[in-house]
């Protein structure tokens, strides 16, 4: 073949080869992938955290038994409102009215034994006066010996006068702890507010409970006119809550409404301490954080269920990003592991060089993506505050969570149509 020959067959082979080789990368996977697009824009970001619980008064007190007896008058029914000092209830006070007469009457018989014993202290101590006496003047007539035995009479009167005084004493302490049982039996409302518990019916038997404060409770009365959410907030969220932070709450028996509220305590101990086994945690540890409710509407009741969304920071006019845009990539640049080699002063390892990294998809002219770093602020409730990375107006992968879990470098996107769109936020 002649030199001119095997010219055109080269370069007829070549085009061949060029021919197959787009053939191929068009079939291998240039085909566009159809995403949600969206613009780097200046939002305003509220960032909260999110916590359910139940609405209760800030000031409660559970009215329990300190005696045992029949109730034989009740006065309320629950739900009634009443003042610091109302009569609520009677508990049989018959046991009680003995036992205090019978105590007054020792108190009698122990001040008449007092008496008794005066009255003989004085005796003895005059005749040993007056023997005295007369052994000044005439030592022969009283021996020493009976002055002795009258000294000895009157310390012994003297004894049993001090033990009378005693008695006395222990009379009336015993008269005091009688009655003040008689007075238990009537029970008066220790504080205003609302009967918004009554565990207890006339002609039930109330018992004290020492050892059982459920069995002697007879009644709750709450004050709601201050009423709090107490909420459980998990360990990671906690740190960033403050006395003081302002929220929303929203209580399921008033669906279409937002209450105000602002968090006035937050517990240092937590509520759920998770069992450990080999050294680690079965369950989340939460804390109690309290949420005041600054306008609660009046039919609220204790117990109601309720979602706070506590907000713990706030930026005006920054920009952002959808929060499903984030993504982690393995990032592999070579001067990234060079750099990490001058800064450790040794060779890097793969784990060092291969560092898993936060960013987004950012679209080109051509419709073709590259990974960027981004580090990100707070979350708001759909968006990312950016801190650096990325410039206003510029475009990134907004969704689907499945197509930027799959995209990578150099890759071609196009727009979902606005039908996927819906559908995918109805999703």
């Amino acid at each position: 073949m002649t030199r001119r020959g095997k010219a055109i067959t080269a370069v007829v082979g070549g085009l061949l080869l060029a021919g197959v080789l787009v053939l191929a990368a068009f079939k291998r996977g240039d085909k566009p992938v159809e995403v949600r697009l969206e613009k780097v824009q200046k939002r305003d970001l509220v960032a909260y955290v999110t916590a359910s619980g139940q609405v209760q008064p800030h000031t409660k007190v559970d009215v329990a038994s300190d005696v045992s007896g029949r109730i034989v008058r009740l006065a309320v029914k629950e739900g009634d409102m009443v003042k610091k000092g109302q009569f609520l209830l009677q508990i049989d006070p018959a046991t009680y009215q003995a036992d205090v007469q019978r105590e007054a009457a020792g108190v009698a018989s122990a001040k008449a034994d007092l008496a008794r014993a005066k009255a003989n202290l004085e005796q003895s101590q005059n005749s040993y006066r007056r023997s005295k006496e007369i052994v000044q003047s005439n030592p022969a007539l009283i021996s020493a010996e009976q002055i002795e035995q009258l000294k000895t009479t009157v310390d012994v009167n003297d004894a049993l006068f001090q033990a009378a005084m005693h008695t006395v004493d222990q009379m009336n302490a015993a008269l005091q702890n009688s009655q003040s049982s008689l007075a238990k039996t009537t029970i008066l409302a220790p504080m205003d507010g609302r009967i918004t518990r009554l565990a207890v019916q006339q002609g039930e038997t109330a018992v004290p409970g020492t050892f059982n404060k459920d069995a002697a409770l007879l009644l709750t009365i709450s004050d709601m006119s201050v009423l709090e959410t107490k909420v459980k907030v998990d360990e990671t969220d906690v740190a960033r809550l403050h006395v003081g932070d302002t929220a929303q709450v929203l209580i399921d028996a008033f669906p279409d409404t937002t209450f105000r509220g602002k968090v006035t305590e937050i517990a240092h101990s937590s509520v759920t301490a998770g069992t450990t086994t080999t050294g680690t945690a079965d369950q989340a540890v939460d804390y109690e954080v309290r949420v005041q409710l600054l306008d609660p509407p009046v039919d609220t009741r204790p117990d109601f269920s309720a979602t706070a969304k506590i907000v713990w920071d706030a930026r005006k006019n920054v920009l952002s990003i959808p929060i499903i845009a984030l993504t982690v990539r393995e990032h592999e640049a070579n001067e990234n592991r060079d750099s990490a080699a001058v800064i450790l002063g040794r060779k890097t390892t793969k784990d060092i060089a291969q560092k898993d990294v936060e960013g987004v998809f950012v679209v080109g002219k051509d419709n073709r993506v590259s990974f960027r770093p981004v580090k990100v602020g707070i979350p708001g409730e759909e968006y990312f505050e950016v801190l650096s990375g990325l410039q206003e107006g510029e475009t990134v992968v907004a969704g689907s969570y499945q197509a930027i879990r799959t995209l990578h470098d150099s890759a071609t996107v196009k727009e979902m149509k606005k039908d996927d769109k819906k559908k995918e936020a109805k999703a």
